[in-house]
């Protein structure tokens, strides 16, 4: 868990990180969540002579943000945990806004990091799995039903390997860090191998993880096309460990992406800008919005 402390503007003003402690549980997991907001509260109160105005979390799975409900979270193992009452009541009434992980943080990258000034965008991390952000004049889409974003379920090959999500050949499973390590590991022999050592390889010039590499680039290139048809972004933020990659990613994703659009606009692609904080700053920046919101109504 990453937390923090996040001033007017998106500051941030203090920042710390604690052990999920998932292996005891869900509810274990929630304690854990107040707690550390508890503290981090204290801290606030200590440091600055106040505690925070108002409080935001974001976490994985499916989010009910108007509920204040984290409705699923396979990794996690909870269902239905009505987060935003339960924090808002250990932190003595203080306000609290729900959000989704990604969404978050794209909202983060959208308003203060890689995508400030564009009015619309595109944030995509590239991580275990896929997911994507889609931000329309400083907020981010949720949808409907709150599935927004999922690019890493758009099918760029339909004979390719099954997803957990029950189709084959998604995005997530042939362009995700998680993806090019588990294809690293069965090319080079070595079952440790990662998506870091895969690009540490390519810029070596290893024609194995060159190969490997590419096959993930042209999936990410089709996914990425058809998120900019469908949304016509000004700027298409790349995160997640991936992108850590640099150059030896983003040169041959810029050209096969170049290389697939006809009559569609070309983005900035760009990498995010704020790391692993971008979460954190989110929550802040969502708990902002919430006072905003309380201040016009």
């Amino acid at each position: 868990m990453k937390a923090a402390l996040v001033g007017a503007g998106g500051a941030l003003l203090h920042e710390a990180r604690r052990a999920t402690g998932r292996d005891r549980g869900p509810e274990a997991v929630v304690e854990s969540i107040l707690n550390f907001a508890t503290e981090l509260y204290s801290y606030g109160e200590e440091r600055f002579g106040e505690g925070a105005v108002a409080a935001g979390v974001a976490v994985p799975g499916i989010v009910d943000a108007d509920r204040g409900t984290a409705v699923y979270s396979a990794n996690l193992g909870w269902r239905d945990v009505p987060l935003r009452k339960l924090l808002g009541e250990r932190l003595g009434g203080t306000p609290v806004a729900l959000g989704h992980d990604v969404r978050t943080g794209g909202l983060a990258e959208g308003r203060i990091g890689a995508g400030r000034g564009a009015d619309r965008f595109l944030f995509v991390p590239l991580g275990t799995g896929i997911a994507g952000a889609i931000g329309i004049g400083g907020s981010i889409e949720a949808g409907a039903h709150g599935y927004a974003g999922e690019i890493g379920h758009i099918v760029v090959r339909p004979d390719g390997p099954d997803c957990g999500c029950g189709q084959r050949g998604c995005l997530e499973t042939l362009a995700s860090a998680g993806a090019v390590s588990k294809a690293w590991a069965a090319a080079s022999g070595d079952p440790g191998a990662d998506a870091a050592g895969c690009a540490k390889a390519v810029a070596s010039g290893d024609p194995v993880a060159l190969r490997v590499w590419q096959d993930a680039v042209d999936a990410l290139a089709a996914g990425l096309v058809t998120a900019l048809t469908l949304l016509d972004p000004r700027t298409l933020i790349i995160g997640g460990g991936l992108a850590e990659a640099g150059e030896t990613l983003f040169t041959p994703l810029r050209a096969a992406v170049e290389e697939r659009v006809t009559f569609q606009k070309l983005p900035h692609i760009v990498p995010a800008a704020l790391g692993d904080t971008a979460g954190c700053l989110g929550a802040g920046l969502l708990a902002w919005d919430l006072l905003s919101t309380e201040v016009s109504a």
